[in-house]
């Protein structure tokens, strides 16, 4: 109201569910399921731990295909200064990773996993090196929310959903809406990580989601081919 702050409203890159309310950070007491989630932060970080024995596990955040056109203007292409350890990626288990980190997917029972075929859910360790930058940008859908527990991180280290800026604060879990514009930072000297998964947002109902996955996978089967993904 005093025009202090710029309105950020929800701009999916691939597809709009109409209507649906424009929060950029959801109140925590709307996911009693995360208690359980935080309570195992000292686990999960253990198994974290466990992975960075196998270094080939990782890689970076942002790939491009061999046979498709190189985004040149996104400096963290190819960059191990984002990179990530996918337990689950689109929509199917990485066995190699998975089997490692049993007490991690157990606390993540519960949680209301956005499924579609070949899509989602894709839960994976977000890996942020000392001085990196995410620059702004907006997610796929917004039928979903991604949710963050911090498992390591050190200070001067920042998130922008929209206008709201926060700090990450280990064992503690939020969901934001990502088709809101949104960057993070890590401006200390040491690496910052999360865990990171996504959910269906709890506006739509059970028939909803469903009309959303059949839609996807309807599109899908028209194709032909593997969609072109991201969390």
């Amino acid at each position: 109201m005093l025009g202090r702050a710029q309105p950020y409203v929800q701009q999916p890159r691939f597809y709009l569910f109409p209507g649906l309310p424009q929060i950029q950070f959801y109140e925590r007491a709307q996911f009693p399921w995360m208690d359980k989630l935080e309570q195992a932060t000292e686990l999960i970080r253990e198994e974290f731990a466990g992975l960075l024995e196998t270094p080939e596990l990782f890689a970076p955040y942002v790939q491009g295909e061999p046979d498709r056109p190189v985004e040149r203007k996104s400096t963290l292409y190819n960059n191990p200064e984002w990179s990530a350890c996918y337990l689950w990626k689109n929509g199917q288990p990485v066995l190699p990773v998975a089997k490692r980190c049993p007490q991690t997917l157990n606390a993540l029972i519960g949680a209301p996993m956005a499924y579609m075929p070949d899509r989602s859910p894709s839960i994976l360790f977000s890996v942020l090196k000392p001085g990196a930058r995410i620059p702004p940008h907006n997610g796929l859908i917004n039928t979903r929310l991604i949710c963050h527990l911090p498992i390591i991180v050190p200070g001067q280290c920042g998130f922008r959903v929209g206008n709201d800026v926060r700090e990450w604060q280990v064992g503690k879990c939020w969901a934001f809406d990502d088709t809101i514009e949104h960057e993070a930072w890590n401006n200390s000297d040491r690496t910052r990580v999360i865990l990171l998964f996504d959910i269906w947002r709890p506006e739509l109902n059970d028939e909803e989601r469903e009309l959303v996955s059949g839609l996807f996978k309807a599109i899908d089967g028209f194709e032909g081919e593997k969609p072109q993904w991201e969390i």
